[in-house]
């Protein structure tokens, strides 16, 4: 997968004469110590990071970490002090004025956390504002705006001012707006935190479902793990303006790499963040050849083999007390039980517990029928009751 945004070696100093400050970092001097001795306040301390093209990847952090910093630096609302950003190999740092306007306008979309909705125009306008900064004519930003708003759920009320809306409604509004762009990339800076929390997770679920089909690269700004656990392909946790751990969901809950990370995962639902690949194991199945030839890859599990067709589709399972009949001459697919219970890889262990309460294992199978490997349940309960690690104290 290619990356559409790179960060490299960036830096933001709030000050008009930073190279002191720069000058302390590059030397290891942290945030604390740089403002102690400059009286210059440090946001971003040499963060560099990759954003894979259709990602949702997630900032994480306590407040002051220098998250959002990091997302107006990306489409420099705030000048970066030093370091490159790459949307696509352009070098965004590097743009003059009229770049970055094209930048802002076609490439890349921000969506707010107070909505930031023009109060006295239509959710129409609203919707259409981007549009027309860019010289669309008002029948092609019409048109547009009425396809996003249905996308969206709100093919209705195109018409009505934002104040007749509810929260939520108002910040499908804001998206609406950065979709209709078609920037490839969406900033999202806090974006549901000012949402109930019921709103705040149908806003959640709404994202996902259209991540699913517009394949948006998106840079989601959060101080909530769980949402981050939830939406974030990647998630990159910073603390004092620099990146601190970087990693998929199930890598961070399970090696934190320091307390201040293993802080936020404490808390979390392992049930609902770990899949059924990631506890699975090797099925050894029984191979089936077009000619009824059968091989067998390894010894069953709790009694029973899987067994597979020669393009790997799980056919059934065989008790191990019937394998001596195989070599009877009697068909493994004549053997192989009908019925067997299947759990796809992308499966929560919450949601494939069910399948494992006969004590029998489970086939994992990806969208094709294939046999991928099988869960126990040891595993799953394994994976749910380990704890999180944390770094070893010096």
């Amino acid at each position: 997968m290619t990356d559409r945004i790179r960060v490299e070696h960036l830096y933001k100093v709030f000050s008009d004469m930073p190279k002191a400050a720069l000058q302390r970092l590059a030397a290891g001097a942290t945030k604390e110590q740089v403002q102690a001795e400059t009286g210059q306040v440090v946001g971003l301390n040499n963060v560099s990071l990759s954003v894979p093209a259709g990602a949702i990847y997630m900032i994480m952090g306590l407040s002051g970490s220098g998250k959002s910093t990091l997302a107006r630096c990306i489409n420099r609302l705030i000048e970066p002090t030093a370091g490159r950003i790459l949307l696509d190999g352009d070098d965004v740092v590097a743009a003059d004025a009229a770049h970055l306007r094209d930048i802002r306008r076609t490439r890349v979309s921000m969506v707010f956390q107070h909505f930031a909705l023009m109060p006295h125009r239509t959710v129409f306008e609203n919707v259409e504002f981007g549009l027309k900064l860019r010289g669309i004519s008002a029948r092609e930003r019409r048109k547009k705006a009425e396809e996003i708003l249905s996308v969206v759920g709100l093919a209705r009320w195109g018409h009505h001012l934002p104040s007749a809306l509810s929260g939520g409604m108002r910040q499908r509004v804001g998206l609406a707006r950065a979709l209709a762009t078609d920037a490839d990339v969406l900033i999202m800076d806090e974006a549901f935190s000012a949402l109930d929390p019921l709103i705040r997770t149908e806003m959640q679920d709404e994202l996902l479902r259209l991540q699913r089909t517009l394949h948006k690269t998106i840079l989601f700004i959060t101080h909530d793990f769980q949402e981050a656990l939830k939406l974030g392909t990647r998630i990159a946790i910073m603390a004092d303006g620099a990146v601190v751990r970087e990693g998929t969901p199930q890598e961070i809950v399970t090696a934190p790499g320091s307390d201040y990370v293993a802080a936020f995962t404490r808390e979390v639902d392992r049930s609902r963040l770990f899949d059924a690949r990631s506890v699975m194991v090797d099925a050894a199945p029984i191979v089936v050849r077009a000619d009824g030839t059968a091989d067998r890859a390894g010894p069953g599990r709790a009694g029973r083999s899987f067994v597979v067709d020669d393009a790997g589709r799980l056919i059934g399972t065989i008790a191990e007390a019937d394998l001596p009949r195989l070599q009877q001459g009697i068909s493994a697919r004549t053997l192989a039980a009908a019925g067997c219970a299947t759990v796809p890889g992308h499966a929560r262990l919450a949601d494939i517990a069910g399948a494992c309460s006969t004590g029998q294992p489970v086939a994992v199978i990806d969208d094709g029928g294939r046999l991928l490997g099988c869960v126990e349940p040891a595993q799953i309960l394994a994976r749910i009751a380990a704890p999180a690690a944390t770094a070893p104290h010096s």
